[in-house]
């Protein structure tokens, strides 16, 4: 209760870490400080773009996604770093270290924000802006790293408040405020709105989140479904979704993609490409304990022609039956005529309950279920050695065999 007796509300905070990835370089090398600089891809590898630009640069236009050519057009002097994602991950698990000694509930949204609920928290930290002024303070005399927090009492809000100020901003955008903070802004600024979402708003002749929040409910589910219930809820500032510390079970899937240093025909060097994503999505179903009932393919061709399929199977994380499947898939759906620049592969269907049924008589086999649990304890295991030592340390076979010929990169045979 407060002081007028009313039950206290939520309060929630997104803390955003700015630049990540190139604020991370210059933690380690601060002889970037003050010099235009950015995180970026090996053009010869067919990854040249900036991942992450520091304010310097983003001065002089550079953005996120622009091609390495692009940027140095428009800053010549800028100072390109290699992306070192192993180093990311670590440094944001020094964020994450911090921000659970103010509270218990933190829910990781990707490698450089999360969401806190800190209700409750204030006898022992202070008003929200006091507590998200130390955990700033704290991250930056600590790691050398910047951040920008949003509070508020729901998560959806202190996401946009933390997009209001930055790099090092503070922002409370309440509900009682949304009228007047939020209504205002074009709905591109809306989180969770893409382009395809804005047209078909724009359309409609929607064009601020506030023409949203007055639009006819019924209209925006005739015409999006539940997401149109979603967006007239998100813009009147409602969103009762709870701070969860395992994320992934409200997500619709995990994945992995990645774009190939060459075109490819040849479908063996694909299955290796597929291999090595499978070992990361696998491993992070496990570490959430979600077993997934789809496995799903993505083939982007040459020409940019991108194709989804799937295939459901019985209820898994390991990383042998989303390899497997997804190779079925790609053998079903394999062209040698068209060149792939682009492969992924997911799980989905995430159901905890029926995740511990028995596995059907037929599944059960070919794998019976003492030998499930021995493989996924194996692939436990390989995940903890892998988390404390690296990913480097235990490799399968197959993709050792197949970087003595290429080098560790992706092989065209």
């Amino acid at each position: 209760m407060n002081k007028t007796g009313k039950t206290s509300k939520r309060i929630i905070f997104l803390v955003d870490m700015n630049a990540f990835y190139i604020s991370c370089e210059t933690s380690r090398n601060p002889e970037l400080k003050g010099k235009a600089a950015a995180v970026a891809g090996d053009p010869k590898n067919r990854s040249g773009i900036i991942l992450a630009a520091n304010y310097e640069a983003r001065k002089f236009g550079v953005k996120t996604t622009m091609l390495i050519h692009e940027a140095k057009k428009l800053c010549p002097g800028i100072i390109l770093v290699p992306p070192d994602h192993e180093f990311y991950k670590k440094k944001s698990r020094e964020v994450m270290n911090i921000l659970s000694e103010y509270s218990p509930v933190i829910q990781q949204n990707s490698i450089d924000e999360a969401w806190l609920d800190l209700t409750g928290c204030t006898s022992l930290f202070g008003e929200p802006v006091e507590i998200a002024k130390k955990i700033m303070d704290e991250i930056y005399d600590k790691l050398g790293l910047w951040c920008s927090i949003g509070i508020s009492e729901n998560k959806f809000l202190a996401k946009m408040a933390s997009e209001f100020r930055k790099p090092m901003g503070i922002t409370e955008v309440w509900v009682d405020d949304v009228k007047e903070k939020i209504w205002p802004l074009p709905i591109r600024q809306m989180y969770g709105i893409g382009k395809k979402t804005e047209e078909k708003l724009n359309s409609m002749g929607i064009y601020k989140i506030g023409d949203i929040a007055n639009t006819n409910r019924n209209l925006l589910v005739k015409v999006f479904g539940k997401y149109g219930d979603e967006l007239y809820r998100l813009a009147n500032g409602i969103d009762p979704t709870p701070v969860s510390e395992q994320p992934q079970k409200y997500s619709k899937s995990i994945s992995r993609s990645t774009t190939l240093p060459k075109d490819i025909v040849d479908i063996e060097s694909a299955k290796i490409v597929l291999l090595k994503l499978a070992e990361e999505v696998g491993a992070e179903a496990r570490s959430y304990g979600y077993k997934g009932r789809t496995v799903s393919i993505t083939i982007k061709y040459g020409d940019f022609h991108t194709i989804t399929r799937q295939k459901s199977i019985q209820p898994t994380y390991l990383t042998k039956d989303i390899y497997k499947t997804g190779v079925d898939i790609l053998e079903e759906n394999w062209n040698v005529r068209r060149p792939v620049r682009l492969l992924g592969i997911g799980i989905s269907n995430f159901d905890e309950g029926y995740a511990e049924q028995l596995p059907l008589l037929g599944f059960a086999k070919e794998m019976g279920e003492h030998d499930r649990e021995k493989e996924e304890n194996l692939e436990k295991a390989i995940d903890k050695i892998r988390s404390k030592f690296g990913t480097d340390k235990i490799k399968r076979a197959l993709i050792i065999n197949d970087e003595k010929f290429t080098g560790g990169k992706f092989s065209e045979h």
